[in-house]
């Protein structure tokens, strides 16, 4: 019995930053592995020739109809980048039986860490009395603590309660705080089972001492925190934007947070790498961070793991077990791009 064709064009992960040797091996052992490890997608002649046979394919190759109509003992599509872009045509794949995985849980705890760091940061000046002190400018005790406060007991809010949402709220539980959440995808009473208080956008915004901004960028969300909403977060709060920028609106972002009246922080920008001279550079009122958060060595490890594990599933004929499965229902409304963030290995 032939062993059946992983191809494996993982552009642009490779499979050294991705894979332990061990999980390497381990998926090796599952079929034959069709690698292409160079710079770039896999050559268009080499895909065309061992699609047929392929069983799984491992990477964001460009899937249209026509391609997926050749895939005849196709099972799966794992995508090792992170978003389910428009280069597949989903339709055809789940009209074909074709799961489509993604590795965004590999980043979850990661970037939740980062999450409760910057939170910490905004709540007490960590980075903000670094800089004082190293200028000469420190305050001690007392007279530089104004506007800090505890997240011990704290009303917080997440927009967003996706695989990152469920990796803070453990972390945040110590504190002891109410969380209100605004997710149209995730209905009230699942919400409730987790111990979080469903509310609308506004809601979160206004009572909220601390704002997580966890989620992934959709046609109905698309720039929907503006100035408006902006304006509802109280004075001395934090606006933490932990998923993707297009989900605010960046300049009425920089505007509203200019002038100190609330503490921002960000790890995500609109265009990536951020210019020199981008104005965000001299925001003395934010937090920056350069799209670090998920980008460690243990995350990216986690997705040859997760790979090599659900392969041998999907190849025995069994459903994944730690993948994220695109949904029919939710793909096509996905509206994250390799313009909207880096697409460099470090994520």
């Amino acid at each position: 019995m032939s062993q059946p064709v992983i191809i494996f064009d993982p552009s642009p992960r490779s499979r050294e930053l991705i894979f332990s040797a061990e999980d390497w091996k381990r998926l090796n052992s599952l079929g034959r592995v069709i690698s292409h490890e160079g710079a770039g997608r896999m050559d268009d002649a080499l895909v065309d020739e061992y699609l047929p046979q392929a069983s799984l394919i491992i990477g964001q190759t460009d899937l249209p109809a026509e391609r997926l109509e050749r895939a005849e003992p196709l099972r799966a599509i794992i995508n090792v980048e992170g978003n389910f872009y428009p280069n597949v045509d989903y339709k055809i794949a789940f009209a074909r039986g074709i799961r489509v995985l993604g590795i965004g849980p590999a980043f979850s705890l990661p970037v939740a860490e980062m999450a409760l760091g910057m939170a910490i940061d905004a709540a007490r000046g960590i980075t903000r009395a670094d800089r004082a002190f190293r200028a000469g400018r420190e305050g001690y005790g007392k007279a530089d603590n104004a506007g800090s406060f505890l997240l011990t007991g704290a009303d917080m809010g997440f927009v967003g309660f996706g695989h990152l949402g469920r990796s803070l709220l453990p972390l945040l539980q110590p504190f002891r705080p109410t969380i209100r959440v605004f997710d149209p995808w995730v209905p009230p009473g699942a919400l409730r089972e987790h111990g979080l208080v469903p509310d609308s956008l506004e809601g979160v915004l206004s009572k909220s001492k601390v704002t997580f901004v966890l989620a992934g960028v959709t046609e109905e969300n698309y720039g929907m925190i503006g100035a408006e909403q902006l304006a509802l977060i109280p004075g001395g709060a934090a606006f933490l934007l932990m998923s993707r920028a297009p989900i605010v609106d960046w300049d009425a972002f920089l505007e509203a947070s200019r002038e100190g009246r609330f503490r921002a922080a960000t790890d995500v920008f609109p265009q990536e790498p951020v210019s020199p001279d981008d104005p965000v550079r001299r925001h003395d009122h934010m937090i920056l961070s350069a799209h670090r958060a998920g980008g460690i060595k243990e995350a990216f490890l986690r997705i040859g793991e997760m790979v090599a594990d659900d392969a041998g599933l999907l190849l025995s004929g069994l459903p994944p077990a730690r993948l994220q499965s695109a949904h029919p229902e939710t793909v096509a409304r996905l509206r994250s791009t390799p313009g909207q963030q880096h697409t460099t290995e470090t994520k």
